[in-house]
């Protein structure tokens, strides 16, 4: 138990060590009686760019903690009692065999990890490489084009969201966020994760963190294989029975499918196996990069480059009733790159990424046009892979078919027209670029509704439609196409053992989100079983 006191703002020029000041007095006591004080959360108050603002949050710890709640008659100051501490009963069902995830990104990782801590032991696959070999694969694609279809942006271990930007918000509000975080931390992640208003570890500091949540779960008695991918499932009386894995049958039990979002191959096998699944909305469109100090200016006026403040973001959203489709910015990286992200052979996906000082030349985001079912020319809920897969390998010849990428400046794009000479806004994608059409690689309702909202989003951002600014194509991995159907047990409605989690399966959208699904599947199965 803890006090919570919020709302206490700061000047951006204030020393910080006025907000255990300000909480006291809050609190209406002295600062001396306070024993343990620790910052819950900061956030920047941005809406009046000459009056730039600080708001905490703090936690602390006194004696007769609830007559001074109710002595400060204040509604920022409150008893904060709910935490996940990742306590309860275990199962009395005998497991033969012990659990198998399937994946080492967010939500196979973070299942394993606490399997691991409670002495289940898991085996977890993964069919990328360990993120110090899939690194340097990964380098090799960017600088040669020689791409790795096991081992690249999407697969391997941390999952994609390793070679991003290390994202850390979500708007799920779950107490397990809090586990998620302090694991991180333990495991080399900056404290400051905990508390500050957006959250990112980066992409340089997020390899470090995954390699050593492996080696925790490894100590604990777990085990992680890579280049090892799920094959097949063998089932009788619909159940799992046990899993093919790079040929080998393993007997099993409980079966975490814990897959990304491009494991296209996997989705391909579950869905001929007979497992229900249904096709789920997406997003897709293009990069676009403008220079940093732009964005920082837009969004902090005059001080756009004050010490306390980092790289800028925004988040820009705009629906085309016309088109009747909704226009997002997706992923934004500040001081970041777009990255070539490439899975399949033959098609093109980018990404963005950053590193945790955020401090390169471009802001980079995606703009993306939401696409449903109702794009699809098939009721096959495989559908949207293929509607990705047809536009990726459009990019891929647009491109050169070499892994370069087709840029065009937001000004020509308007004007229908291919660029032949870059600006002030150098394009920062590796192997290299191509001016190209991107009307070419998207659909036209893309494209229509990526036009009707630049112009748009310039009246938020000054700047944001100028001409020079980097058009990248395309981005379509925004989320998974697919659902893995479960039932309020976490389970598959059509195989008994089979439990998909995470953003893969259809479950999450970011880092945070997917680990606490897995956190969630992982807990289901032992409350139900109990380890050998």
């Amino acid at each position: 138990m803890a006090i919570k006191v919020n709302n206490i703002g700061l000047d951006i020029d204030e020393n910080i060590d006025s907000v255990k000041t300000k909480a006291a007095r809050k609190m209406r006591v002295d600062e001396s009686e306070i024993k343990v004080f620790r910052i819950a959360k900061e956030s920047i108050d941005a809406r009046k760019k000459n009056n730039i603002k600080f708001n905490y949050a703090v936690l602390i710890k006194m004696d007769n903690e609830t007559k001074i709640v109710a002595r400060a008659n204040d509604k920022d100051v409150k008893i904060e009692e709910v935490r996940y501490d990742a306590e309860f009963e275990f199962g009395t069902k005998a497991m033969k065999h012990r659990p198998i995830i399937v994946g080492m990104g967010p939500a196979g990782m973070f299942a394993g990890l606490l399997m691991a801590q409670k002495g289940y032991k898991p085996l977890i696959i993964e069919r990328g490489e360990k993120v110090e070999h899939r690194t340097k694969s990964i380098n090799k694609f960017w600088a040669t084009g020689e791409l790795n279809t096991e081992s690249n942006v999407q697969f391997g271990e941390g999952g994609a969201g390793t070679f991003s930007d290390g994202k850390l918000t979500t708007r799920i509000k779950d107490t397990r966020c809090d586990y998620v975080l302090e694991e991180f931390v333990k495991a080399g992640a900056p404290d400051e994760i905990l508390y500050i208003g957006k959250p990112h570890i980066g992409t340089d500091i997020l390899k470090e963190v995954v390699k050593n949540i492996r080696e925790t779960i490894i100590k604990l008695g777990g085990e992680v294989r890579f280049n090892s991918r799920l094959e097949d499932i063998n089932i009788k009386d619909k159940k799992v029975k046990s899993v093919i894995v790079n040929g080998e049958e393993i007997p099993c039990d409980n079966l975490i499918l814990a897959l990304g979002h491009s494991s296209r191959d996997t989705y391909e096998m579950l869905y001929k196996k007979g497992v229900f699944m249904s096709s789920k909305p997406f997003a897709m469109g293009v990069r676009i990069e403008h220079p940093q100090e732009m964005i920082n200016e837009n969004q902090y006026g005059r001080y756009a480059n004050h010490p306390r403040l980092k790289g800028a973001d925004y988040k820009l959203t705009y629906t085309s009733e016309k088109l009747d489709r909704s226009v997002y910015s997706f992923c934004m990286c500040p001081g970041g790159e777009v990255v070539a992200a490439a899975s399949e052979q033959g098609r093109l996906v980018i990404n963005g990424m950053s590193e945790f000082k955020r401090n390169k030349d471009n802001a980079n985001s995606a703009i993306v046009v939401s696409v449903g079912p109702k794009d699809f020319a098939s009721d096959s809920p495989l559908a949207g892979i293929e509607f990705q897969r047809h536009y990726e390998a459009l990019a891929y010849k647009l491109g050169g078919a070499n892994y370069n990428a087709p840029v065009q400046l937001v000004g020509d794009f308007l004007k229908d027209r291919v660029t032949n000479k870059i600006g002030s806004v150098k394009p920062s994608y590796a192997p290299g670029y191509e001016f190209a059409d991107l009307t070419k690689c998207l659909p036209n309702f893309a494209t229509d509704a990526i036009k009707e909202a630049l112009p748009k989003f310039d009246t938020r951002i000054n700047g944001f439609a100028r001409i020079d600014a980097i058009m990248t194509g395309i981005e379509t991995r925004t989320s998974a196409p697919v659902r893995i159907d479960r039932n309020e047990k976490l389970q598959s409605i059509s195989l008994e053992g089979l439990f998909p989690a995470g953003e893969g399966a259809g479950y999450a959208g970011g880092i945070i989100s997917a680990a606490v699904d897995g956190l969630k599947v992982a807990e289901i199965i032992m409350k139900e079983w109990k380890h050998a």
